[in-house]
């Protein structure tokens, strides 16, 4: 079992940087695959980033590519989500997600979820 928190988001302009911080809890944190996810108002949660166990490879989503990169800290059971060149269609809520089955895309596919960190970013 694994407890998620999110936090990093806020208010920036477009073109500005967030980065995005998700702190686990426990002590098997390198056994979990982990994953970010948004949901903007009135959309589908949809599949940001993902990244396996030792941080090896990584998955992202057209929308993000070439501007967001997630990594993780195994040692500090944390991952990240550094977003870059941000646009206002990033908008939305931020959620880090955990399983131990394997990396994937979609949401039902992760056991455990952290609260969420609302990203705004105008125009």
């Amino acid at each position: 079992q694994v407890q998620l928190v999110e936090s990093g988001g806020g208010l920036v302009q477009a073109g500005g940087s967030l980065r995005l911080s998700c702190a686990a809890s426990g002590r098997t944190f390198s056994s979990y695959f982990m994953g970010w996810f948004r949901q903007a108002p009135g959309k589908e949660r949809e599949f940001v980033a993902a990244i396996t166990r030792s941080g090896g490879n990584t998955y992202y989503a057209d929308s993000v590519k070439a501007r967001f990169t997630i990594s993780r800290d195994n040692a500090e059971n944390t991952v990240y989500l550094q977003m870059n060149s941000l646009k206002p269609e990033d908008t939305a809520v931020y959620y880090c997600a955990a399983t131990r089955t394997a990396w994937s895309l979609i949401e039902a596919d992760y056991n455990y979820w952290g609260q969420g960190t609302q990203v705004t970013v105008s125009s």
